[in-house]
């Protein structure tokens, strides 16, 4: 019988291409999270946290004096419906993507049962107008501004 180390363990690579690509992948600082943060930044959203550990695990951007919580997700790892259906891939990341959805439930309960307000993004949402992702950002902290909790 298999334990979970079994199930968490990922398959070994199938080149050593395949490998230099997959332990090239970064979790934090890509691409368009840089492209986020430059385009808050422009838009005067300035005052954001990067990576900032708050309940439910790290936010890619936090405003923690409005509890607004973005994340720009990957549409592959986040499980983005033109990027990953389900029984398409090997077991190993048909799980694998299945967990991270869950925890980015998880996450999102735990933020918004201690107040926070939480904005997922794709990641090529971003990448095609990230000036557009900023407005939304404006809003929602437009919107947490006014909220009866925060008002300063």
């Amino acid at each position: 019988m298999a334990g979970r180390s079994d199930t968490l363990r990922s398959p070994p690579a199938s080149s050593e291409g395949r490998r230099r690509i997959m332990a090239s992948i970064r979790s934090t600082n890509t691409k368009p999270e840089r492209l986020l943060r430059s385009a808050l930044w422009a838009a005067g959203l300035r005052g954001f946290r990067c990576h900032w550990h708050g309940p439910g695990g790290r936010i890619d951007v936090a405003y923690t004096r409005w509890k607004v919580a973005i994340f720009v997700d990957g549409s592959f790892w986040h499980g983005h419906p033109s990027k990953w259906q389900p029984g398409r891939w090997s077991g190993y990341w048909d799980e694998k993507i299945r967990r991270n959805i869950t925890r980015d439930e998880r996450q999102n309960s735990a933020l918004a049962d201690t107040g926070w307000r939480v904005l997922r993004v794709w990641d090529f949402e971003v990448e095609h107008d990230s000036g557009a992702v900023a407005e939304t950002v404006k809003r929602e902290l437009e919107a947490a501004r006014l909220s009866p909790g925060n008002r300063s």
